[in-house]
């Protein structure tokens, strides 16, 4: 349970032993804020470290003026404090030195349109940021400029296009260094739907640039406003042709999602003893190739699988470290970490399939094109990851080193973790085979898609059919 108070009476209470990583954030909030020194701020009864279920133990929340210059509207700052090493002593983080991150080395803000005779803060942004804490928390990932998350849900919880997130550095907010490590401010922007799947297709960054461009999506301080009616397409149609622009230029920097999905090996009985999908633990695994940009991508797309605020959802698996107008290497790569985050064991050996059927629920069907187009097409490889188990499948394109898929055994398997190795020629193929995947039209499910001279067959099923427990 939260509290809403002002921020005087934490400040207060705490003056003898002012923490240092809290005085640190107080201080950058101080120098933007001079005339707001004790901001309303939304409070949990029961700290994190006590037993409580709110990691972040405060939420400051400041009115800001705007910057007519750059017309920016009033809008409402709220800024976290939690995620970040505010105490040294081990309560919550544990402490590693001055010299790297403090505590998960970030935390959150967040800009909302101030409405016409609104005299406080909404406080659901302050659950919102808890809800985003929770799972950054209990799965250890962390947030990167870029990243974008999947919600399914309007974040203020009424009828709002506004329904999932990307993130972005504060526009204001200058990095801060405490005695516990350096934290990072990043913000929350709000987007709909179809923006969240143009950052899927291309990248965060680069629609963070569009929203950036227009007054009412965001403007260059990305102010979300959850009354906001229109996407960015609807707002300006030729953007789109940018993003299409883009994804054919640079790809997507997506590298893998959490799915349900699953796969079958349909060149024997599914009785078969010798099994090699069970897992084995225990030994060093094998060495793959340690080249390339993505291999950080792979390794946290097999690391885990997301879920946030109890909903399935499909977000960005990795940090997207590099910047979006850097050029990618053609040579992509796949390193040791990826096959022992899944098999961790030498013993189990690769075993080549003659026929694979894979099964994905619609949300993870639908971005088989952006697999296809925005990663193989661009020499890259692609991963889904099973939230309900340890099964991944990753698709390689022939660009991709350090693969047990070959062009001579295209389909292979190392435990669950199955992977695809496609030609060009067969991606170009499967996507004018799977060019309804990628309307906007409505799907009738179940859905097939079977490539007999390839020994390859796609389902598009029903969630239902993933939450079974036989499944």
């Amino acid at each position: 349970m939260d509290d809403l108070r002002p921020s005087s009476g934490v400040a207060a209470g705490l003056a003898p032993l002012f923490p240092p990583g809290l005085q640190a954030i107080y201080g950058e909030c101080r120098r933007l804020y001079p005339d707001q020194a004790n901001p309303l701020q939304v409070t949990a009864i029961v700290k994190y470290w006590l037993g409580g279920p709110d990691p972040l133990d405060y939420i400051s929340m400041y009115r800001n003026v705007g910057c007519p210059a750059q017309d920016v509207l009033e809008h409402w700052h709220y800024i976290s404090l939690g995620l970040s090493d505010l105490y040294g002593d081990n309560r919550v983080h544990e402490f590693t030195g001055p010299e790297g991150p403090s505590g998960f080395g970030f935390e959150l803000t967040f800009r909302l349109k101030r409405e016409a005779g609104e005299t406080a803060p909404p406080t659901w942004p302050a659950e919102l940021m808890q809800g985003l804490a929770r799972y950054v928390f209990q799965s250890e990932n962390t947030f990167c400029s870029g990243d974008h998350i999947s919600w399914h849900s309007p974040l203020d919880n009424s009828e709002s296009r506004i329904q999932h997130m990307l993130l972005t550095e504060d526009p204001q907010m200058q990095p801060v260094q405490t005695p516990f490590g350096h934290v990072n401010f990043l913000q929350i922007v709000g987007v709909c739907a179809e923006e969240l799947q143009a950052a899927q297709q291309w990248n965060g960054q680069g629609i963070l640039d569009l929203l950036r461009g227009l007054h009412v999506a965001g403007g260059p301080w990305l102010i979300t406003d959850m009354r906001r009616g229109e996407t960015i397409f609807e707002i300006d149609p030729h953007l789109q042709d940018r993003v299409d622009k883009g994804i054919e230029t640079d790809g997507s920097n997506l590298s893998g999602v959490s799915a349900k999905c699953v796969w079958d090996d349909l060149s024997r009985p599914p009785e078969d003893e010798d099994d090699s999908r069970s897992i084995c633990i225990g030994s060093q695994p094998r060495r793959l190739s340690d080249k390339g940009k993505d291999t950080e991508q792979i390794r946290e797309a097999l690391r885990k699988g997301l879920e946030i605020n109890s909903k399935s959802v499909l977000p960005p698996i990795s940090s997207q470290r590099q910047s979006h107008d850097q050029p990618q290497s053609r040579k992509d790569s796949l390193e040791s970490e990826s096959s022992a985050a899944i098999v961790p064991h030498e013993l189990v050996r690769t075993r080549q399939l003659e026929s694979v059927h894979l099964k994905f629920n619609q949300e993870s069907g639908t971005l088989l094109p952006l697999c296809l187009r925005g990663r193989l097409l661009h020499g890259r490889h692609f991963t889904y990851k099973s939230i309900n188990g340890d099964t991944a499948i990753t698709f390689v394109s022939t660009g991709v080193e350090g693969a047990f898929a070959t062009e001579e055994h295209p389909y292979a398997a190392h435990g669950p973790w199955l992977q695809i190795l496609l030609t060009e020629e067969f991606v170009e193929q499967m996507l004018r085979d799977l060019q309804d995947l990628g309307s906007h039209d409505e799907i009738k499910l179940p859905k097939e898609y079977s490539w007999p001279d390839k020994k390859l067959k796609i389902s598009v099923l029903p969630d239902c059919v993933f939450d079974s427990p036989l499944q």
